[in-house]
């Protein structure tokens, strides 16, 4: 979860994304982003900066409910938060994230 699309923060640390796909597919991981923002921003943002990877755009905060990375429907932002989920669909790590140049 990203706060906020094309904000300096949250560039910089899915540019970090985007730098490592490579390694992440070699894994067999698969990258998502997910913010709040309208498909046209997320659609936006990631042209601008070529993510290769996709950027959910949920809108209704039901998803930022679900896993915790925002408190109500009414929250303007999701916290920056990085979950790891194994292939069996569980979370196996959850990163609160500080500094978004750190993946």
């Amino acid at each position: 979860f990203y706060p906020k699309a094309d904000t300096p923060g949250c560039t910089r640390q899915s540019c970090g994304f985007r730098d490592r796909t490579a390694d992440y597919e070699a894994r067999g991981v698969v990258v998502l982003g997910v913010s709040f923002d309208s498909p046209a921003e997320n659609r936006a943002f990631a042209e601008k900066h070529g993510f290769r990877y996709r950027l959910l755009s949920d809108v209704t905060r039901e998803t930022g409910l679900a896993y915790r990375a925002c408190d109500a429907r009414e929250d303007q932002y999701p916290r920056r938060v990085t979950y790891v989920i194994g292939a069996d669909g569980r979370i196996e790590q959850a990163v609160h994230t500080k500094d978004p140049g750190a993946q």
